[in-house]
């Protein structure tokens, strides 16, 4: 959706992500990495008897996955800036797919070199339902890199081959 540098980007312009289903093993992972042993998403037991009958995947996966799915190129994305407004509308259960759907609600100068983009961000699942919504921001270059993180000997390469093929 980000493959612009800040200047040509504009309210409106829309983007999805390709589905990415939730596993077992993500919620595992996830226990694993942050500590949430929460019951809802650890005890099969203990999440029959909640609201939902079943476990559910962690909102902050979820929020962490669907952000991630937004497609942008790197040459233009300086850094995630902020999040605002972040609800979880539906629960996430394992085996839901999600797709990341986002729109650009607002762009504001930031300095010399960057602006910064608001998106509406949706994480939309196999039933047509929004189980995510915030205000996602990202700080966005007014100029493209060239080639970026390539050392020298890698960008000399690239520059003698430019228009030959292999």
């Amino acid at each position: 959706m980000i493959h612009h540098p800040f200047g040509e980007l504009s309210l409106g312009q829309t983007g999805v992500s390709s589905g990415r289903t939730m596993t077992e093993t993500d919620v595992v992972n996830f226990c694993m990495l942050t500590g949430n042993w929460l019951e809802l998403h650890s005890n099969i037991e203990h999440a029959k008897e909640a609201i939902y009958g079943q476990r559910l995947v962690q909102g902050s996966l979820v929020f962490s996955i669907v952000n991630a799915m937004i497609p942008f190129d790197s040459s233009v994305l300086a850094a995630f800036y902020g999040c605002d407004k972040l609800r979880f509308l539906r629960p996430t259960f394992i085996n839901d797919t999600l797709w990341a759907r986002a729109e650009i609600i607002d762009l504001k100068d930031h300095d010399e070199k960057h602006g910064v983009v608001t998106n509406k961000l949706e994480g939309i699942n196999q039933r047509d339902e929004t189980v995510m919504r915030c205000e996602f921001s990202l700080l966005i270059r007014k100029s493209r890199l060239d080639h970026p993180g390539e050392p020298p000997k890698v960008r000399a390469a690239h520059n003698a081959t430019q228009g030959e093929s292999a």
